[in-house]
């Protein structure tokens, strides 16, 4: 079945590339070496952590100087068509930046997928967003509805939320349906959170910050509660970057014209295991959300 890292997991490999990183021996660049000393659990339903630090100050100005010029106003993804439309939930404007478009997009890129140990051919292009004062992004899920989107990668399984600038008040990203119990917790410290943001557990915006959640449980199954949203901004001005994973590579380009296929290639194999019926959720999914193994488990 895919890999998809559950949370002992996920631990367990940020203590190894700490000990890697100590010992001089973290197989990368220098652009991508991680620091898990500087990352801090924000909850655990959903699961999401900060980076703090994750960007220098040139990555932030970079991107947000690629973007500048070629801003428009951002959508979202028909939930029965899958095709981009503006909608009033969502009043930001931003733009799309190539994958590997330069050496410090691709350092970026190199550093996102050393953190969260997700392959990059399986993110999107990243998307810088800029939210002026009262724009905002109402509660939504990063994961999919609609086939035409989950059949290109699957379901967005993880999002990197890159902070590129400091926001006086308000903009934070807030997670309404997280668990409770670490909600006081998290947001301990943070007394001017705006009204906002007190209605979950929330995080600040802070330059060079990066903010890591899941959409898909461990066993890739959409989590209600990564439900998320941007906060309006109420003074200053927000620029943010994002990078949204998927299950399997975003580069294949499958088509979601109604024909029964399988969308990963051991699918036959899985299903000979008899993964249909163990794992009916991935493997067949509902009408709603199909699985990712139709075809194998005779279902269509």
């Amino acid at each position: 079945m895919p890999s998809i890292i559950n949370p002992l997991q996920f631990l367990f490999l940020l203590s190894i590339s700490l000990i890697l990183h100590k010992s001089g021996s973290y197989p990368g660049t220098s652009s991508s070496i991680i620091d898990p000393a500087k990352v801090k659990q924000v909850s655990w339903k959903p699961r999401a952590f900060v980076y703090h630090g994750f960007l220098t100050d040139l990555e932030c100005d970079h991107l947000i100087s690629l973007a500048k010029s070629e801003l428009k106003r951002s959508a979202v993804a028909d939930n029965v068509s899958g095709k981009s439309k503006v909608a009033e939930v969502r009043t930001s404007s931003g733009m799309f930046i190539p994958k590997g478009k330069d050496p410090i997009v691709a350092g970026i890129e190199d550093k996102i997928a050393t953190w969260t140990f997700l392959p990059k051919e399986n993110g999107e292009d990243i998307q810088v967003l800029r939210y002026e004062y009262g724009q905002k992004y109402d509660p939504h899920y990063d994961y999919f509805v609609d086939r035409v989107n989950i059949a290109r990668g699957g379901h967005r399984l993880a999002t990197v939320l890159m902070y590129l600038s400091n926001v006086e008040k308000g903009g934070e990203t807030v997670f309404p349906s997280a668990e409770d119990a670490p909600r006081r917790k998290a947001n301990e410290g943070d007394e001017d959170l705006s009204e906002c943001a007190k209605k979950g557990i929330a995080v600040k915006p802070r330059r060079g910050d990066a903010l890591l959640f899941f959409s898909l449980l461990p066993n890739a199954v959409p989590d209600q509660s990564s439900l998320h949203a941007g906060c309006p901004v109420i003074e200053g001005e927000k620029w943010s970057a994002t990078k949204w994973i998927h299950v399997d590579s975003f580069s294949k380009n499958l088509e979601a014209d109604g024909n029964c296929t399988d969308l990963n290639e051991s699918c036959e194999r899985w299903a000979a295991l008899g993964e249909c019926t163990k794992n009916p959720e991935y493997m067949v999914g509902s009408a709603e959300l199909p699985g990712y193994c139709r075809r194998s488990c005779k279902v269509c």
